[in-house]
């Protein structure tokens, strides 16, 4: 069996979470660029703006209408600049899982954006598309990341030992690959109960280096 996210919106207190657009490319682009995003995540370094039009355009659109994922454009409300991404994918419908990840650009980290988009898409996915799991996997030394899985109220499961490749920038600019193992976590709709509560007790969402 397999399903079709819809093209949709989500609103939060301070954030808009949105199909991406091809107005994101100059954003999306300079927030790839960083040097967090590059040392977790796959994504190359350097990244252009054309390589922004292909994510936006062809990438996530075909991932969609396939049914394997969904990728949202995060924003501020009041501004409508972009903040982050939050990543849908390897979704099982059968199973009614996905793995879910997040980036958020360099200037918007520390307001707890991260925590706020990542568990608007959850409570989005638990009420709205019915699943039954979240998955996430963070990198054993991506502190900031397993910050947000636990703000969210995810569980940690165990470690994948050596599954994960990190990357690190040498004084030339060069990249190189470096093993580490990930952590992997879940979220179950039960898991959600008091999470909004936890983030409001952090004086409205809590300050983290939010990335992924």
């Amino acid at each position: 069996m397999t399903g079709t996210f819809p093209n949709i919106s989500i609103s939060t207190e301070r954030l808009v979470l949105r199909p991406l657009d091809e107005d994101d490319v100059p954003a999306l682009a300079e927030m790839m660029n960083d040097e967090q995003v590059g040392a977790w995540t796959d994504v190359p370094q350097s990244y252009s703006e054309e390589q922004a039009r292909g994510w936006i355009t062809q990438y996530a659109p075909t991932e969609r209408e396939a049914g394997r994922g969904l990728d949202f454009a995060v924003t501020e409300f009041l501004t409508q600049r972009l903040v982050g991404i939050v990543q849908l994918a390897k979704t099982n419908w059968h199973v009614r899982s996905t793995e879910l990840s997040y980036i958020i650009a360099p200037w918007a980290r520390g307001e707890g954006y991260a925590s706020e988009a990542a568990l608007a898409t959850a409570q989005w996915l638990f009420t709205d598309q019915k699943f039954e799991r979240i998955e996430l996997r963070t990198a054993a030394d991506n502190t900031a990341s397993q910050q947000v899985a636990q703000k969210i109220g995810c569980i940690s499961e165990g470690v994948l030992r050596n599954a994960c490749i990190a990357h690190v920038r040498a004084e030339d600019g060069t990249w190189s690959d470096v093993r580490t193992d990930f952590i992997v976590w879940s979220l179950l709709p039960e898991d959600l109960d008091g999470a909004g509560d936890q983030l409001a007790d952090s004086d409205g969402f809590t300050t983290y280096s939010d990335w992924n």
